[in-house]
Protein backbone atom coordinates (compact mmCIF):
# COMPACT_ATOMS: atom_id res chain seq x y z
CA UNK A 1 0.00 0.00 0.00
CA UNK A 2 1.38 3.44 -0.90
CA UNK A 3 2.84 5.64 1.82
CA UNK A 4 3.12 9.38 1.37
CA UNK A 5 3.57 12.49 3.46
CA UNK A 6 1.28 15.50 3.52
CA UNK A 7 2.56 18.60 5.28
CA UNK A 8 5.27 16.47 6.87
CA UNK A 9 2.89 13.81 8.20
CA UNK A 10 3.10 10.24 6.93
CA UNK A 11 0.01 8.26 5.94
CA UNK A 12 -0.65 4.90 4.31
CA UNK A 13 -3.63 4.50 1.98
CA UNK A 14 -5.26 1.79 -0.10
CA UNK A 15 -4.21 1.35 -3.72
CA UNK A 16 -6.19 3.67 -5.97
CA UNK A 17 -6.69 6.29 -3.25
CA UNK A 18 -6.25 9.94 -4.15
CA UNK A 19 -4.29 12.67 -2.40
CA UNK A 20 -7.64 13.98 -1.13
CA UNK A 21 -8.39 10.57 0.41
CA UNK A 22 -4.99 10.60 2.11
CA UNK A 23 -5.52 14.10 3.44
CA UNK A 24 -8.92 13.15 4.86
CA UNK A 25 -7.33 10.17 6.62
CA UNK A 26 -4.93 12.57 8.32
CA UNK A 27 -7.70 15.01 9.18
CA UNK A 28 -6.23 17.65 6.86
CA UNK A 29 -9.00 19.74 5.35
CA UNK A 30 -8.72 20.49 1.64
CA UNK A 31 -11.55 22.54 0.08
CA UNK A 32 -13.57 20.97 -2.73
CA UNK A 33 -16.47 22.11 -4.88
CA UNK A 34 -16.74 19.87 -7.93
CA UNK A 35 -16.11 16.63 -6.02
CA UNK A 36 -18.67 14.35 -4.39
CA UNK A 37 -17.51 11.13 -2.75
CA UNK A 38 -18.60 8.06 -4.67
CA UNK A 39 -18.70 9.93 -7.97
CA UNK A 40 -16.18 10.49 -10.71
CA UNK A 41 -13.84 13.40 -10.07
CA UNK A 42 -14.20 16.08 -12.73
CA UNK A 43 -11.28 18.27 -11.47
CA UNK A 44 -12.96 21.33 -12.96
CA UNK A 45 -13.01 23.88 -10.13
CA UNK A 46 -9.32 23.62 -9.15
CA UNK A 47 -10.11 24.70 -5.60
CA UNK A 48 -8.55 21.53 -4.16
CA UNK A 49 -5.08 22.00 -5.65
CA UNK A 50 -1.95 20.94 -3.77
CA UNK A 51 1.79 20.93 -4.45
CA UNK A 52 3.60 17.64 -5.09
CA UNK A 53 7.25 18.24 -4.28
CA UNK A 54 9.46 17.71 -7.30
CA UNK A 55 6.73 18.23 -9.87
CA UNK A 56 5.91 21.33 -11.87
CA UNK A 57 2.82 23.27 -11.04
CA UNK A 58 -0.05 22.26 -8.79
CA UNK A 59 -2.40 19.28 -9.09
CA UNK A 60 -6.05 18.72 -8.11
CA UNK A 61 -6.03 16.50 -5.03
CA UNK A 62 -9.46 14.97 -5.82
CA UNK A 63 -8.25 13.37 -9.04
CA UNK A 64 -4.53 12.74 -8.43
CA UNK A 65 -3.62 9.19 -7.32
CA UNK A 66 -1.59 8.91 -4.12
CA UNK A 67 1.81 7.34 -4.93
CA UNK A 68 4.38 5.72 -2.69
CA UNK A 69 7.01 8.21 -1.51
CA UNK A 70 5.01 11.24 -2.63
CA UNK A 71 5.58 14.43 -0.64
CA UNK A 72 2.61 16.80 -0.69
CA UNK A 73 2.20 20.36 0.55
CA UNK A 74 -1.38 21.52 1.11
CA UNK A 75 -1.08 24.77 3.03
CA UNK A 76 1.72 26.85 1.51
CA UNK A 77 1.20 30.43 0.33
CA UNK A 78 1.52 29.22 -3.28
CA UNK A 79 -1.32 26.75 -2.73
CA UNK A 80 -3.52 29.28 -0.92
CA UNK A 81 -2.96 31.87 -3.66
CA UNK A 82 -3.90 29.36 -6.34
CA UNK A 83 -7.08 28.36 -4.52
CA UNK A 84 -8.00 32.01 -4.05
CA UNK A 85 -7.49 32.68 -7.74
CA UNK A 86 -9.64 29.67 -8.67
CA UNK A 87 -12.42 30.97 -6.43
CA UNK A 88 -12.12 34.48 -7.86
CA UNK A 89 -12.44 33.12 -11.39
CA UNK A 90 -15.64 31.33 -10.38
CA UNK A 91 -16.92 34.48 -8.68
CA UNK A 92 -16.24 36.62 -11.74
CA UNK A 93 -18.89 34.57 -13.57
CA UNK A 94 -21.29 34.29 -10.62
CA UNK A 95 -24.72 35.93 -10.95
CA UNK A 96 -26.57 36.30 -7.69
CA UNK A 97 -26.68 37.94 -4.25
CA UNK A 98 -25.77 35.91 -1.18
CA UNK A 99 -28.13 38.08 0.87
CA UNK A 100 -30.75 40.55 -0.25
CA UNK A 101 -29.80 44.20 -0.80
CA UNK A 102 -32.06 45.05 2.16
CA UNK A 103 -29.83 43.03 4.50
CA UNK A 104 -26.75 44.89 3.30
CA UNK A 105 -28.59 48.19 3.76
CA UNK A 106 -29.63 47.40 7.34
CA UNK A 107 -26.93 48.56 9.80
CA UNK A 108 -27.73 45.54 11.98
CA UNK A 109 -27.75 43.17 8.95
CA UNK A 110 -31.03 41.64 10.04
CA UNK A 111 -32.28 38.70 7.97
CA UNK A 112 -35.12 40.71 6.51
CA UNK A 113 -36.10 38.25 3.74
CA UNK A 114 -36.45 35.44 6.26
CA UNK A 115 -38.69 37.58 8.47
CA UNK A 116 -40.82 38.50 5.47
CA UNK A 117 -41.25 34.88 4.37
CA UNK A 118 -42.25 33.89 7.90
CA UNK A 119 -44.87 36.64 7.98
CA UNK A 120 -46.19 35.48 4.62
CA UNK A 121 -46.97 32.00 5.98
CA UNK A 122 -48.22 33.21 9.37
CA UNK A 123 -45.19 32.09 11.38
CA UNK A 124 -45.04 35.20 13.55
CA UNK A 125 -43.44 33.40 16.50
CA UNK A 126 -40.57 32.40 14.23
CA UNK A 127 -40.47 35.88 12.71
CA UNK A 128 -39.86 37.63 16.06
CA UNK A 129 -37.04 35.19 16.81
CA UNK A 130 -35.51 36.05 13.43
CA UNK A 131 -35.83 39.78 14.12
CA UNK A 132 -34.40 39.65 17.62
CA UNK A 133 -31.31 37.77 16.55
CA UNK A 134 -30.14 41.15 15.27
CA UNK A 135 -32.55 43.84 16.52
CA UNK A 136 -33.02 44.12 20.29
CA UNK A 137 -35.71 46.83 20.07
CA UNK A 138 -37.85 46.08 17.01
CA UNK A 139 -41.09 47.72 18.23
CA UNK A 140 -39.14 50.91 18.89
CA UNK A 141 -37.26 50.88 15.61
CA UNK A 142 -40.43 49.95 13.74
CA UNK A 143 -41.67 53.43 14.65
CA UNK A 144 -38.61 55.66 14.33
CA UNK A 145 -36.12 53.94 12.00
CA UNK A 146 -35.45 55.90 8.76
CA UNK A 147 -35.49 52.51 7.00
CA UNK A 148 -32.18 52.48 5.10
CA UNK A 149 -33.09 48.91 4.14
CA UNK A 150 -36.03 50.20 2.10
CA UNK A 151 -33.80 52.66 0.26
CA UNK A 152 -31.99 49.72 -1.36
CA UNK A 153 -34.95 47.34 -1.67
CA UNK A 154 -34.89 45.94 -5.22
CA UNK A 155 -38.68 46.20 -5.47
CA UNK A 156 -38.28 50.01 -5.43
CA UNK A 157 -36.68 49.79 -8.87
CA UNK A 158 -40.08 48.62 -10.18
CA UNK A 159 -42.67 50.48 -8.10
CA UNK A 160 -42.19 50.96 -4.35
CA UNK A 161 -40.05 49.25 -1.74
CA UNK A 162 -41.52 46.58 0.50
CA UNK A 163 -42.67 48.17 3.80
CA UNK A 164 -39.94 46.45 5.78
CA UNK A 165 -40.07 48.79 8.75
CA UNK A 166 -43.82 48.42 9.24
CA UNK A 167 -43.54 44.65 8.87
CA UNK A 168 -40.89 44.59 11.61
CA UNK A 169 -43.13 46.74 13.78
CA UNK A 170 -46.06 44.40 13.13
CA UNK A 171 -44.09 41.34 14.24
CA UNK A 172 -42.84 43.11 17.37
CA UNK A 173 -46.24 44.55 18.33
CA UNK A 174 -47.99 41.22 17.95
CA UNK A 175 -45.32 39.65 20.14
CA UNK A 176 -45.47 42.33 22.86
CA UNK A 177 -49.26 42.08 23.03
CA UNK A 178 -49.16 38.29 23.43
CA UNK A 179 -49.50 36.49 26.76
CA UNK A 180 -45.90 35.28 26.56
CA UNK A 181 -43.63 37.59 24.55
CA UNK A 182 -40.56 36.03 22.99
CA UNK A 183 -37.73 35.36 25.41
CA UNK A 184 -34.45 34.01 24.00
CA UNK A 185 -32.61 31.25 25.80
CA UNK A 186 -29.69 32.38 27.93
CA UNK A 187 -26.52 30.43 28.62
CA UNK A 188 -25.66 29.57 32.21
CA UNK A 189 -24.04 32.38 34.16
CA UNK A 190 -20.28 32.28 33.64
CA UNK A 191 -19.32 34.51 36.57
CA UNK A 192 -18.13 37.43 34.41
CA UNK A 193 -19.68 40.88 34.94
CA UNK A 194 -20.07 43.70 32.42
CA UNK A 195 -20.89 47.32 33.25
CA UNK A 196 -22.76 49.19 30.55
CA UNK A 197 -22.62 52.95 30.92
CA UNK A 198 -25.67 54.39 29.24
CA UNK A 199 -29.21 52.97 28.94
CA UNK A 200 -29.80 54.19 25.40
CA UNK A 201 -30.21 52.00 22.30
CA UNK A 202 -26.54 50.90 22.11
CA UNK A 203 -26.34 50.05 25.81
CA UNK A 204 -29.67 48.24 25.86
CA UNK A 205 -28.72 46.15 22.83
CA UNK A 206 -25.33 45.24 24.26
CA UNK A 207 -26.96 44.12 27.51
CA UNK A 208 -29.56 42.08 25.61
CA UNK A 209 -26.96 40.04 23.71
CA UNK A 210 -24.32 39.76 26.45
CA UNK A 211 -26.87 38.49 28.98
CA UNK A 212 -27.83 35.74 26.54
CA UNK A 213 -24.21 34.59 26.50
CA UNK A 214 -24.10 34.16 30.28
CA UNK A 215 -22.57 37.50 31.29
CA UNK A 216 -24.07 39.43 34.19
CA UNK A 217 -24.93 42.87 32.85
CA UNK A 218 -25.49 45.99 34.92
CA UNK A 219 -26.66 49.10 33.04
CA UNK A 220 -25.75 52.38 34.71
CA UNK A 221 -27.43 55.62 33.62
CA UNK A 222 -27.65 59.16 35.02
CA UNK A 223 -31.37 59.47 34.22
CA UNK A 224 -34.25 58.23 36.35
CA UNK A 225 -35.64 56.08 33.53
CA UNK A 226 -33.80 53.88 30.97
CA UNK A 227 -33.98 54.56 27.25
CA UNK A 228 -31.54 57.41 26.70
CA UNK A 229 -32.41 59.51 23.67
CA UNK A 230 -35.26 57.11 22.86
CA UNK A 231 -37.04 58.36 26.00
CA UNK A 232 -35.70 61.88 26.31
CA UNK A 233 -35.08 62.80 22.69
CA UNK A 234 -38.04 61.35 20.78
CA UNK A 235 -41.55 62.81 21.22
CA UNK A 236 -44.05 60.48 22.90
CA UNK A 237 -46.36 60.90 19.94
CA UNK A 238 -43.77 59.35 17.65
CA UNK A 239 -42.53 56.73 20.10
CA UNK A 240 -45.00 56.00 22.91
CA UNK A 241 -43.17 55.55 26.20
CA UNK A 242 -45.16 52.45 27.03
CA UNK A 243 -43.82 50.70 23.90
CA UNK A 244 -40.26 51.56 24.91
CA UNK A 245 -40.93 50.45 28.48
CA UNK A 246 -42.32 47.09 27.38
CA UNK A 247 -39.29 46.35 25.19
CA UNK A 248 -36.91 47.34 27.99
CA UNK A 249 -38.89 45.06 30.32
CA UNK A 250 -38.13 42.17 27.97
CA UNK A 251 -34.42 42.95 28.29
CA UNK A 252 -34.70 43.19 32.07
CA UNK A 253 -36.52 39.85 32.08
CA UNK A 254 -33.30 38.19 30.91
CA UNK A 255 -31.62 39.21 34.15
CA UNK A 256 -30.15 42.57 33.13
CA UNK A 257 -30.03 44.96 36.11
CA UNK A 258 -30.37 48.74 35.98
CA UNK A 259 -28.66 51.26 38.27
CA UNK A 260 -30.34 54.58 37.50
CA UNK A 261 -29.67 58.15 38.63
CA UNK A 262 -25.94 57.48 38.73
CA UNK A 263 -23.46 59.49 36.69
CA UNK A 264 -20.18 57.67 36.13
CA UNK A 265 -17.32 60.09 36.59
CA UNK A 266 -19.23 61.98 39.28
CA UNK A 267 -21.18 59.68 41.61
CA UNK A 268 -18.70 56.88 40.97
CA UNK A 269 -15.34 56.97 39.23
CA UNK A 270 -14.49 55.05 36.11
CA UNK A 271 -11.61 53.44 38.01
CA UNK A 272 -14.06 52.08 40.57
CA UNK A 273 -16.33 50.73 37.84
CA UNK A 274 -13.39 48.96 36.21
CA UNK A 275 -12.43 47.37 39.54
CA UNK A 276 -15.92 45.99 40.09
CA UNK A 277 -16.48 44.64 36.59
CA UNK A 278 -14.60 42.45 34.13
CA UNK A 279 -15.41 44.70 31.16
CA UNK A 280 -17.06 48.06 30.51
CA UNK A 281 -19.07 49.24 27.52
CA UNK A 282 -19.41 53.01 27.18
CA UNK A 283 -22.68 53.85 25.40
CA UNK A 284 -23.46 57.27 26.81
CA UNK A 285 -24.79 58.81 23.61
CA UNK A 286 -23.50 62.19 22.48
CA UNK A 287 -20.62 63.33 24.69
CA UNK A 288 -20.60 66.65 26.50
CA UNK A 289 -17.51 68.67 27.32
CA UNK A 290 -15.38 66.85 29.86
CA UNK A 291 -17.24 63.52 29.59
CA UNK A 292 -14.45 61.60 27.89
CA UNK A 293 -11.90 62.90 30.34
CA UNK A 294 -14.05 61.98 33.34
CA UNK A 295 -14.36 58.49 31.92
CA UNK A 296 -10.56 58.32 31.61
CA UNK A 297 -10.84 57.70 27.89
CA UNK A 298 -9.34 60.78 26.25
CA UNK A 299 -8.64 64.35 27.40
CA UNK A 300 -9.78 65.73 24.02
CA UNK A 301 -13.44 64.79 24.60
CA UNK A 302 -13.29 62.23 21.82
CA UNK A 303 -13.33 58.51 22.42
CA UNK A 304 -10.64 56.82 20.39
CA UNK A 305 -12.11 53.48 19.37
CA UNK A 306 -11.43 50.78 16.82
CA UNK A 307 -14.40 50.90 14.47
CA UNK A 308 -14.31 47.15 13.79
CA UNK A 309 -13.99 45.89 17.37
CA UNK A 310 -15.22 48.83 19.56
CA UNK A 311 -12.01 48.48 21.60
CA UNK A 312 -10.68 51.65 23.25
CA UNK A 313 -7.10 52.24 24.35
CA UNK A 314 -8.13 51.46 27.95
CA UNK A 315 -7.88 47.69 28.65
CA UNK A 316 -11.27 46.07 29.06
CA UNK A 317 -13.17 49.19 27.99
CA UNK A 318 -15.26 49.26 24.81
CA UNK A 319 -17.35 52.07 23.34
CA UNK A 320 -20.06 52.49 20.72
CA UNK A 321 -23.20 54.31 19.67
CA UNK A 322 -23.43 58.08 19.33
CA UNK A 323 -20.53 58.48 21.75
CA UNK A 324 -18.22 57.57 18.87
CA UNK A 325 -20.25 57.73 15.64
CA UNK A 326 -22.31 60.96 15.87
CA UNK A 327 -24.85 59.55 13.41
CA UNK A 328 -27.95 59.98 15.58
CA UNK A 329 -29.59 56.91 14.05
CA UNK A 330 -31.08 54.49 16.57
CA UNK A 331 -30.74 51.44 14.33
CA UNK A 332 -27.01 52.14 13.97
CA UNK A 333 -26.70 52.44 17.76
CA UNK A 334 -28.57 49.15 18.24
CA UNK A 335 -26.24 47.52 15.71
CA UNK A 336 -23.23 48.92 17.60
CA UNK A 337 -24.50 47.37 20.80
CA UNK A 338 -24.94 43.96 19.20
CA UNK A 339 -21.52 44.04 17.54
CA UNK A 340 -19.76 45.38 20.64
CA UNK A 341 -21.30 42.54 22.65
CA UNK A 342 -19.55 40.07 20.35
CA UNK A 343 -16.17 41.77 20.91
CA UNK A 344 -16.71 41.94 24.68
CA UNK A 345 -17.63 38.25 24.75
CA UNK A 346 -14.43 37.43 22.86
CA UNK A 347 -12.37 39.53 25.27
CA UNK A 348 -13.88 37.88 28.35
CA UNK A 349 -13.33 34.42 26.86
CA UNK A 350 -9.62 35.25 26.34
CA UNK A 351 -10.07 35.00 22.59
CA UNK A 352 -8.63 37.28 19.96
CA UNK A 353 -10.92 40.30 19.76
CA UNK A 354 -11.91 40.54 16.12
CA UNK A 355 -15.51 41.65 16.47
CA UNK A 356 -18.46 40.18 14.59
CA UNK A 357 -17.84 37.94 11.60
CA UNK A 358 -17.87 39.80 8.30
CA UNK A 359 -19.23 37.27 5.85
CA UNK A 360 -18.44 37.18 2.16
CA UNK A 361 -21.29 38.46 0.01
CA UNK A 362 -21.68 38.21 -3.74
CA UNK A 363 -23.59 41.16 -5.17
CA UNK A 364 -25.31 41.58 -8.52
CA UNK A 365 -25.90 45.30 -8.40
CA UNK A 366 -28.63 47.00 -10.38
CA UNK A 367 -30.71 44.72 -12.58
CA UNK A 368 -32.06 45.36 -16.08
CA UNK A 369 -35.76 45.61 -16.92
CA UNK A 370 -35.75 42.08 -18.32
CA UNK A 371 -34.09 40.78 -15.14
CA UNK A 372 -36.56 42.69 -13.00
CA UNK A 373 -39.37 40.93 -14.86
CA UNK A 374 -37.89 37.62 -13.70
CA UNK A 375 -37.68 38.77 -10.08
CA UNK A 376 -41.26 40.01 -10.21
CA UNK A 377 -42.42 36.44 -10.84
CA UNK A 378 -41.50 35.72 -7.20
CA UNK A 379 -43.59 38.55 -5.76
CA UNK A 380 -47.16 39.74 -5.72
CA UNK A 381 -47.98 42.35 -8.39
CA UNK A 382 -50.00 44.38 -5.88
CA UNK A 383 -48.89 47.94 -5.00
CA UNK A 384 -47.43 48.85 -1.63
CA UNK A 385 -49.91 48.25 1.17
CA UNK A 386 -51.04 51.23 3.23
CA UNK A 387 -52.31 50.48 6.75
CA UNK A 388 -56.03 51.13 7.03
CA UNK A 389 -56.06 51.98 10.74
CA UNK A 390 -55.24 55.38 12.22
CA UNK A 391 -52.27 53.97 14.15
CA UNK A 392 -50.31 53.34 10.93
CA UNK A 393 -49.96 49.70 11.91
CA UNK A 394 -50.62 46.64 9.75
CA UNK A 395 -53.35 44.18 10.50
CA UNK A 396 -52.41 40.53 10.13
CA UNK A 397 -54.03 40.43 6.69
CA UNK A 398 -52.31 43.64 5.56
CA UNK A 399 -48.93 42.40 6.78
CA UNK A 400 -49.32 39.18 4.84
CA UNK A 401 -50.38 41.06 1.70
CA UNK A 402 -47.36 43.34 1.94
CA UNK A 403 -44.94 40.49 2.69
CA UNK A 404 -45.96 38.73 -0.52
CA UNK A 405 -44.50 41.64 -2.51
CA UNK A 406 -40.94 40.55 -1.60
CA UNK A 407 -38.98 39.45 -4.68
CA UNK A 408 -36.73 36.93 -2.87
CA UNK A 409 -33.52 38.58 -4.06
CA UNK A 410 -31.42 36.60 -1.61
CA UNK A 411 -29.89 33.20 -2.33
CA UNK A 412 -31.96 30.18 -1.38
CA UNK A 413 -28.87 28.36 -0.03
CA UNK A 414 -26.80 31.13 1.61
CA UNK A 415 -25.37 28.93 4.36
CA UNK A 416 -24.87 25.74 2.34
CA UNK A 417 -23.09 27.38 -0.61
CA UNK A 418 -19.50 26.12 -0.77
CA UNK A 419 -18.48 28.98 -3.04
CA UNK A 420 -19.44 31.46 -0.34
CA UNK A 421 -17.82 29.42 2.43
CA UNK A 422 -14.50 29.01 0.62
CA UNK A 423 -14.49 32.63 -0.59
CA UNK A 424 -14.77 33.67 3.06
CA UNK A 425 -11.99 31.34 4.18
CA UNK A 426 -9.55 32.38 1.46
CA UNK A 427 -10.42 36.07 1.34
CA UNK A 428 -11.50 35.90 -2.31
CA UNK A 429 -12.65 39.06 -4.07
CA UNK A 430 -15.48 38.99 -6.56
CA UNK A 431 -14.04 41.95 -8.45
CA UNK A 432 -10.54 40.51 -8.94
CA UNK A 433 -11.21 39.45 -12.53
CA UNK A 434 -13.32 41.99 -14.35
CA UNK A 435 -15.96 40.59 -16.68
CA UNK A 436 -19.27 41.68 -18.11
CA UNK A 437 -21.96 40.25 -15.89
CA UNK A 438 -24.12 37.60 -17.50
CA UNK A 439 -27.86 38.11 -17.41
CA UNK A 440 -29.80 36.81 -14.45
CA UNK A 441 -31.83 33.75 -15.47
CA UNK A 442 -34.18 31.66 -13.38
CA UNK A 443 -35.85 28.46 -14.52
CA UNK A 444 -39.02 27.82 -12.54
CA UNK A 445 -40.82 25.10 -14.50
CA UNK A 446 -40.06 22.38 -11.92
CA UNK A 447 -42.71 22.07 -9.17
CA UNK A 448 -40.12 21.79 -6.38
CA UNK A 449 -36.82 23.14 -7.68
CA UNK A 450 -35.54 26.44 -9.07
CA UNK A 451 -32.46 26.48 -11.30
CA UNK A 452 -30.28 29.57 -11.73
CA UNK A 453 -27.62 28.90 -14.40
CA UNK A 454 -25.68 32.02 -13.38
CA UNK A 455 -24.73 30.30 -10.12
CA UNK A 456 -23.72 27.00 -11.73
CA UNK A 457 -19.97 26.17 -11.70
CA UNK A 458 -20.35 23.36 -14.26
CA UNK A 459 -19.16 20.69 -11.85
CA UNK A 460 -21.35 18.05 -13.47
CA UNK A 461 -22.30 16.39 -10.18
CA UNK A 462 -26.02 16.74 -10.90
CA UNK A 463 -25.47 15.17 -14.34
CA UNK A 464 -23.92 12.08 -12.73
CA UNK A 465 -26.66 11.84 -10.09
CA UNK A 466 -29.45 12.10 -12.65
CA UNK A 467 -27.82 9.42 -14.77
CA UNK A 468 -27.39 7.05 -11.82
CA UNK A 469 -31.03 7.59 -10.85
CA UNK A 470 -32.14 6.46 -14.29
CA UNK A 471 -33.70 9.74 -15.36
CA UNK A 472 -35.12 9.40 -18.86
CA UNK A 473 -33.71 12.76 -19.95
CA UNK A 474 -31.61 13.91 -17.02
CA UNK A 475 -29.06 16.68 -17.44
CA UNK A 476 -26.09 17.29 -19.73
CA UNK A 477 -23.57 19.94 -20.75
CA UNK A 478 -24.63 22.16 -23.61
CA UNK A 479 -22.66 24.84 -25.45
CA UNK A 480 -18.94 25.23 -25.96
CA UNK A 481 -16.00 26.85 -24.22
CA UNK A 482 -16.94 29.58 -21.77
CA UNK A 483 -20.58 29.25 -22.80
CA UNK A 484 -20.95 25.64 -21.68
CA UNK A 485 -23.82 25.18 -19.23
CA UNK A 486 -25.76 22.40 -17.54
CA UNK A 487 -29.21 21.93 -19.06
CA UNK A 488 -31.84 19.36 -19.92
CA UNK A 489 -31.21 17.73 -23.33
CA UNK A 490 -33.25 18.71 -26.40
CA UNK A 491 -34.32 22.01 -24.86
CA UNK A 492 -36.77 20.32 -22.50
CA UNK A 493 -37.70 21.76 -19.10
CA UNK A 494 -36.18 20.93 -15.72
CA UNK A 495 -39.45 19.30 -14.71
CA UNK A 496 -38.98 16.77 -17.50
CA UNK A 497 -35.28 16.30 -16.84
CA UNK A 498 -35.49 15.71 -13.09
CA UNK A 499 -38.42 13.47 -12.27
CA UNK A 500 -36.89 11.35 -9.48
CA UNK A 501 -33.46 12.82 -8.67
CA UNK A 502 -34.32 16.45 -7.98
CA UNK A 503 -33.90 16.25 -4.20
CA UNK A 504 -30.51 14.53 -4.46
CA UNK A 505 -29.32 17.05 -7.04
CA UNK A 506 -30.30 19.98 -4.83
CA UNK A 507 -28.52 18.45 -1.84
CA UNK A 508 -25.34 17.85 -3.86
CA UNK A 509 -25.22 21.21 -5.68
CA UNK A 510 -22.20 23.11 -4.27
CA UNK A 511 -23.83 26.51 -4.82
CA UNK A 512 -27.37 27.90 -4.94
CA UNK A 513 -27.78 27.00 -8.59
CA UNK A 514 -30.24 24.25 -7.72
CA UNK A 515 -32.47 25.03 -4.75
CA UNK A 516 -35.92 24.26 -3.41
CA UNK A 517 -38.80 26.68 -3.79
CA UNK A 518 -39.97 28.44 -0.65
CA UNK A 519 -43.28 26.58 -0.60
CA UNK A 520 -41.70 23.14 -0.78
CA UNK A 521 -41.71 21.43 2.60
CA UNK A 522 -38.45 19.50 3.22
CA UNK A 523 -38.70 15.93 4.49
CA UNK A 524 -39.35 15.59 8.26
CA UNK A 525 -36.23 16.07 10.35
CA UNK A 526 -34.31 17.91 7.63
CA UNK A 527 -33.66 21.55 6.83
CA UNK A 528 -32.44 23.23 3.70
Amino acid sequence: MPKLTIDGREVEVDPGATILDAAEKLGIEIPTMCYLRGHEATTSCMVCVVKVVGSRGLVPSCGTPACDGMQVESATEEVRDARRSALELLLSDHVGDCVGPCVMGCPAHMDIPQMIRQIAVGQLADAIATVKRDIALPAVLGRICPAPCENVCRRAQHDQAVSICLLKRHVADVDLSSDEPYTPQCAEANGKRVAIIGAGPAGLAAAYYLQQEGFECVVVDEHDEPGGMLRYGVPDGKLPHDVLAREIAQIEKLGVRFRLGIRVGKAISMDEVRKQFDAVFVAVGEMNEGDAESLHLDPSDKIEVDGATYVTHVPGVFAGGDAVRRRRMAVRAVADGKEAARSIAQYLADQEVIGPERRFNSRMGKVSESEMAIFLQSGSPKPRTKPFGVAEAFSIAEARTESLRCLHCDCRKPDACLLRQHAQTYGARQSRYKADRRSFVQQTQHPDVIYEPGKCIDCGICIQIASEAGEKLGLTFVGRGFDVRVAVPFGETLAEGLCVAAERCVAACPTGALAFRDDRKPPPGTTQ
